[in-house]
């Protein structure tokens, strides 16, 4: 060598950006690996099991599925890395099954309903390194080429890995070198804002990456969720697709004729392929209509978590976007589900249907502003629309169409923040909610235990966002304490008489605001502990209320539609799920209370309903009385049948309240 450096070694963020986009690809269609064969599972005896299982498909339905949503956290974790590095997310990625070479030979991904020999290929795939788990029966590669048989000096090539967890670690070897070359700062230049955090979305992955530090613990998150590494942990994806290996070869054992999925195509595609081999051509037309709508409903997925990488955190816009997103899988997966039940169509006899999660050719983000949420309003209009002509009759469907028709009603009715600053902007510095054009200066605040506290002269503020389920009896009761729709301190104590503002926060229903007064006179419990049924929503609250055991204040909304992502509280997802639950059922002839207040002990049983001891009268949503009791089990996974009262439909339907 002539003292010059060796380029072919040197890692630009070209060549990491090259690896983290087929790490983002690699993500995002194990996720849809997953999802498949867990869409093909049977569900209970009316589709021949026996109930023992009928329990255990269950189990392995939402275990697979919480596998998937880890890969989802995995993608949205590689996600936030190319976006640390200046880089913009990878959101596409080829059709099923993948070309051979496209990944390394030993990494074959395709599309399969749940069997054994797809279990053992799950194995494989989330096998430690040094593991001697053979691949799945056919699952052997086409073609053993290396993909990288010599390195360039320039352009990105690929390089071969024999487990997902090498290819990891020496993505974060080669981000190590390029901190040396380059400097941390250097390094990861791009806007911390552009990525998903939790504020926006309650995934594993969603932790803001902006040095060296927290882009490695990502990696090594990645690693040790799925592999188990290097202790191989119980909860690792390895481990939990050996389990379910485990019993189903006992329910094999004891009824050799167990078959736990529906023959759902192998690489189902729509349009008669070029190449058929290793592909199933649906022809069925109930079968295609369905398999359209789902592909269509997970494309718009993908183009909505795009939009969200293009907006700064905090936005109302963002978490919109994600939130739609996340919540229109609650349509792909009953969708998916029919289509499994379909037939495939004449050419194939004995096999039946399946999302084909065709890709969109481009899934990039849209220019952000008006433009994009018309393009994102009017396409959920299109697919919600489609969807109820097609809900006659299939219970899946009607399920899909219910939610569809809800998020379509939720992104067309929100405010365009683009229209707001337009507005804004031509009106003067005047603000939305009535508040004042000028706001007062900034109170002093803190934050203690994840809660903001705003200290006034006479009184103090605390608001508690976990809980918050924007019911707006803040900002329209005293709009020039609680400020809407502006960034930095929103909520100012003094701007408001402290009595007047003491009675707005007692009306905030989730107790996610709290006030103290300097003068002693604090909130008290009320007088009467009753539990409010909200029309097709949560259960509101108000009582000495005691939950898992620690004092939670006096007023709380709970889940009672099973769907929320911040359990035991309600987060609106009922509106985004299509619950149904009467705000109105008949009086229970229950006596009345001699005690109608003191503490109410709120449990939430795990995987169950929510275990009530103490003096209650459950009230519907006019102030009727329900019922007055003192000890009760409330539904909250949304499926029971005398609802607000436990059936114990949890159990049958495998309700998860982690």
């Amino acid at each position: 060598m002539d003292g010059k450096a060796d380029v072919a070694a040197t890692i630009s963020r070209e060549k990491l950006m090259h690896s983290l986009y087929e790490a983002a690809e690699l993500e995002h269609n194990l996720m849809c690996t997953y999802l498949y064969a867990a869409f093909s599972l049977k569900d209970g005896s009316e589709e021949g099991l026996s109930e023992r299982e009928a329990d255990a498909v269950r189990r392995w339905r939402r275990a697979i599925i919480d596998v998937a949503i880890d890969e989802m956290g995995h993608l949205v974790a590689v996600w936030n890395i190319t976006a640390s590095l200046g880089g913009s997310p990878r959101f596409g990625r080829t059709n099923f099954p993948l070309d051979a070479g496209y990944l390394p030979a030993g990494v074959v991904v395709k599309l399969a309903p749940f069997s054994e020999s797809v279990l053992q290929h799950f194995v494989h795939l989330e096998r430690p390194h040094g593991s001697a788990e053979p691949d799945g029966s056919g699952f052997a590669p086409e073609l053993n080429a290396t993909r990288t048989p010599r390195q360039l000096r320039l352009t990105p090539a690929a390089f071969d890995y024999e487990t997902v967890g090498i290819f990891y670690e020496t993505m974060a070897a080669n981000l190590r070198k390029m901190v040396e070359s380059h400097g941390e700062s250097e390094t990861f230049c791009g806007a911390p804002a552009l990525q998903l955090s939790t504020t926006e979305v309650d995934l594993g992955g969603a932790k803001v990456v902006t040095d060296l530090s927290s882009a490695l613990a990502a990696f090594d998150a990645i690693i040790v969720e799925g592999e188990g590494a290097p202790t191989e942990t119980a909860a690792s994806h390895y481990q939990r697709f050996v389990r379910i290996r485990e019993e189903f070869a006992e329910m094999r054992t004891a009824n050799p004729n167990f078959a736990p999925a529906f023959p759902s195509a192998h690489n189902p595609v729509l349009r008669k392929p070029p190449r058929p081999e290793g592909r199933v051509w649906l022809e069925d037309p109930a079968a295609v209509a369905v398999v359209d709508l789902a592909n269509a409903t997970y494309g718009l997925t993908l183009r909505l978590l795009a939009a969200s990488y293009v907006l700064p955190s905090p936005s109302p816009e963002k978490t919109l976007y994600v939130d739609v997103a996340i919540s229109l899988m609650r349509a792909l997966t009953p969708l998916a589900e029919h289509a499994a039940r379909l037939p495939a169509g004449p050419s194939n006899p004995d096999c039946n249907a399946g999302i084909s999660f065709t890709a969109l050719r481009e899934a990039a983000p849209l220019p952000p502003g008006s433009s994009a949420r018309r393009f994102y309003v009017e396409r959920l209009a299109e697919i919600a629309a489609v969807a109820d002509t097609m809900a006659g009759g299939a219970p899946r469907i009607g399920q899909a169409a219910r939610v569809l028709q809800s998020l379509h009603e939720r992104l067309r009715d929100a405010p365009d923040p683009a229209e707001t600053a337009h507005m804004a902007e031509a009106n003067g510095p005047q603000a939305s909610e009535g508040q004042s054009s000028l706001a007062p200066p900034s109170p002093a605040s803190r934050i203690a235990d994840g809660v903001d506290v705003v200290e006034g002269r006479e009184i103090e503020i605390s608001y508690d966002g976990k809980r918050c389920i924007h019911a707006r009896f803040c900002v329209t009761g005293a709009p020039r304490t609680f400020l809407a729709n502006v960034d930095g301190p929103w909520i100012f104590p003094d701007a408001t008489d402290y009595e007047e503002l003491s009675a707005i926060v007692r009306n905030c229903p989730s107790g996610a605001l709290h006030y103290r007064r300097k003068d002693g006179h604090d909130e008290k419990a009320p007088p009467v502990n009753l539990m409010a049924l909200r029309e097709d929503g949560p259960y509101a609250a108000r009582a000495e209320i005691v939950l898992d055991g620690s004092p939670a204040g006096f007023r709380a909304t709970l889940c009672r539609c099973g769907a929320s992502k911040n359990k035991p509280f309600c987060d609106k997802s009922h509106k985004y799920v299509g619950f149904k639950a009467s705000g109105e059922p008949k009086t229970r002839k229950t006596p009345l209370l001699t005690t109608r207040d003191g503490p109410l002990d709120i449990r939430p049983e795990l995987d169950g309903p929510l275990q009530i001891r103490g003096n209650l009268e459950i009230i519907s949503g006019t102030g009727r009385t329900v019922a007055c009791l003192q000890s009760a089990r409330l539904c909250r996974c949304g499926g029971s049948a005398t609802k607000p009262f436990c059936d114990n439909t949890h159990k049958a339907i495998g309700f998860k309240s982690d």
